[in-house]
């Protein structure tokens, strides 16, 4: 060899040495990273959604729940004949080329789909087209073991709430919808929807999405012996609610159909354990199916915590509570009750006429006496009525588990004008909602002690490991004997009654009736009437609590009421948990001085 042949040799060597090097350089230390862009270019991540969590009432029964479906996609562009390795009698695997044709065949028998149908949809230069929306797992399942390359199943997630509008509106609703909204760059905005516990508990309800993770060929089609990863959605933890659905359903039909008797403007219930706060039912006339996607902005929330009305009478029993456990009275003081109050100035009369009588503190509150009530009630300066108002969590936050909750309206005593510093005492001139004022009969029946009302009774983790919501230390209002004393005053109420029609058949009950003006929405004044109901049984020892009011009913203001709706609902509770009947007889006591009158 000569010169030049050996230098050409060694060029040769050196130039592949060279070529080697760099392909070593490029490959295996990668410092540009090419190798990790590449592997980046041809995978696709997809994102798989979580399951949400369910929301169950207190024995289990589902009141919404979320099931897995998915949307059967193609990329057109891609469809083309694929390799599928298909397994052959003797155990072994044998490479098949697929066509187009055959996968219209097998895709329309699983979708049950006419093969035209199924054919069209391959057709096209798309990369994503729907072939089939919403199908169950077992069918993507079925599709999904035909390792069609250009064929996908896009996860989705469908909530389902059972039981319609029972509990629509304490269960609530999650979704996006467009919304024209004035003022902004296309007059159209994504617009959050979100209510009741599915807003509340959403962190809770929603879960951690996973993901799937897959290599794709040049042309886009998914390369089936390729690299995939999984990362396992989390799903979302379950909600038990304190709501008894069966309890939730009647106390709906009873306050609609005496909603529509009336044509009131609604009507709402409260029923409560009143031992731990935990509510039964909080029941509407007219509610929202969350599952529906039609329903009015007013029946997304439990109007017995979005409304504030007046609550009329039934704050006597905050008014004779304060009096009686600062030693003011007791059910049997006398008091001098004109037939009608002047004071300050002020006119105070009585929804029935009489003259002037010696009533027991026990009269005064069996026939909701405005006169009366002022005579004992000012014993307390307007600084202590006030006091006693937001002892009993008026004007606050009653720190239910829902949204769109009311504080109510008390104004500081401060500002109150000569009429309204008595007026207080019996319900007007406040505005409460129902649910506040039901805590002020809670506290009662519950030996004095305020509670938080709660709805949520657990948080369930998907292994089934249940975490109880603590039920919340309680606030001392009033003594034990103060607040067996106003039971005993309740009790009376209902004994004394004309009609009875408040009374349990087999229990001893205590309530208290509640009438107040409406203020006007157009005008000013009022234009109608609230009225209410809540009482406690057995009254001997209180375990539940109903609570019925009623937004403007049609007819005479004698007639209106919601006593008999009462005595249904709570015979329906009492019934449902097995509360022995009582024992005892009511303790009865005098409306007047002189027993004669009685």
């Amino acid at each position: 060899m000569g010169r030049r042949g050996f230098l050409a040799s060694t060029l040769a060597v050196g130039g592949t040495a060279a070529l080697g090097g760099r392909l070593l350089y490029l490959q295996g230390l990668d410092p540009t990273g090419r190798a990790a862009k590449a592997l980046e270019q041809r995978t696709r991540t997809v994102e798989v959604p979580a399951l949400r969590g369910e929301i169950l009432d207190i024995n289990g029964n589902v009141m919404a729940r979320t099931v897995q479906r998915y949307n059967i996609t193609v990329d057109q562009k891609a469809v083309q004949d694929f390799d599928r390795n298909v397994q052959q009698d003797d155990g072994t695997y044998k490479s098949e080329k697929i066509s187009p044709v055959q996968v219209v065949y097998e895709l329309a028998d699983i979708l049950k789909m006419k093969d035209n149908d199924v054919k069209t949809a391959l057709d096209g230069d798309s990369s994503y087209h729907v072939i089939k929306e919403n199908v169950t797992p077992d069918v993507y399942n079925r599709i999904s073991a035909l390792d069609i390359p250009y064929i996908y199943g896009e996860v989705i997630s469908d909530r389902l709430y059972p039981d319609g509008s029972v509990g629509g509106s304490i269960v609530g609703r999650y979704s996006i919808i467009e919304e024209k909204v004035e003022g902004t760059e296309n007059d159209v905005q994504d617009t959050n929807y979100s209510v009741g516990i599915e807003k509340v508990f959403e962190e809770e309800l929603a879960g951690v999405s996973g993901s799937r993770t897959y290599e794709i060929s040049a042309d886009g089609v998914r390369i089936p012996v390729g690299e995939e990863h999984i990362k396992q959605a989390e799903n979302g933890k379950s909600v038990r609610l304190t709501i008894n659905q069966d309890i939730q359903y009647f106390a709906q039909q009873v306050v609609k159909a005496r909603a529509d008797e009336l044509k009131a403007e609604w009507a709402c219930a409260v029923v409560m354990d009143v031992r731990d706060g935990s509510v039964l039912a909080l029941a509407d006339s007219s509610t929202m199916d969350p599952g529906s996607e039609k329903f009015k902005l007013e029946d997304m929330t439990p109007r017995a915590i979005s409304q504030a009305v007046e609550p009329g009478s039934t704050e006597k029993l905050l008014t004779a509570s304060a009096v009686i456990d600062q030693g003011l009275a007791d059910p049997l003081t006398v008091f001098d009750v004109p037939a009608q109050l002047e004071i300050d100035g002020q006119t105070i009369t009585d929804a029935f006429d009489h003259g002037a009588e010696k009533r027991t503190l026990n009269g005064i509150i069996a026939d909701s006496m405005n006169t009366g009530t002022v005579l004992a009630g000012k014993q307390l300066t307007p600084e202590q009525r006030y006091d006693w108002i937001k002892k009993y969590g008026m004007g606050e936050y009653t720190g239910i588990e829902l949204s769109g909750e009311s504080q109510g309206l008390v104004s500081d005593w401060r500002e109150w004008d000569v009429r309204q510093q008595y007026t207080v005492l019996f319900g007007q001139g406040v505005a409460q909602t129902p649910l506040q004022t039901c805590m002020i009969y809670q506290t009662l029946g519950n030996k004095g002690v305020r509670l938080k009302p709660r709805i949520v009774d657990a948080i369930i983790d998907t292994d089934g490991t249940e975490h109880k919501t603590e039920v919340a230390e309680g606030i001392r209002v009033v003594s034990e004997k103060t607040a067996e004393q106003c039971l005993t005053l309740m009790e009376n109420v209902v004994e004394h009654s004309k009609t009875g029609d408040a009374k349990v058949n087999g229990y001893r009950v205590g309530g208290k009736t509640g009438t107040a003006e409406a203020p006007s929405e157009t005008k000013a004044g009022f234009d109608g009437y609230t009225t209410s109901f809540i009482g406690l049984a057995p009254i001997e020892d209180p375990q539940y609590l109903v609570g019925i009011t009623l937004q403007r009913p049609q007819g005479s203001v004698y007639t209106v009421g919601a006593t008999a709706q009462f005595s249904q609902l709570m015979e329906k509770v009492l019934q449902t948990y097995n509360v022995p009947h009582s024992t005892t007889e009511p303790n009865v006591l005098p409306k007047f001085e002189d027993k004669d009158k009685e």
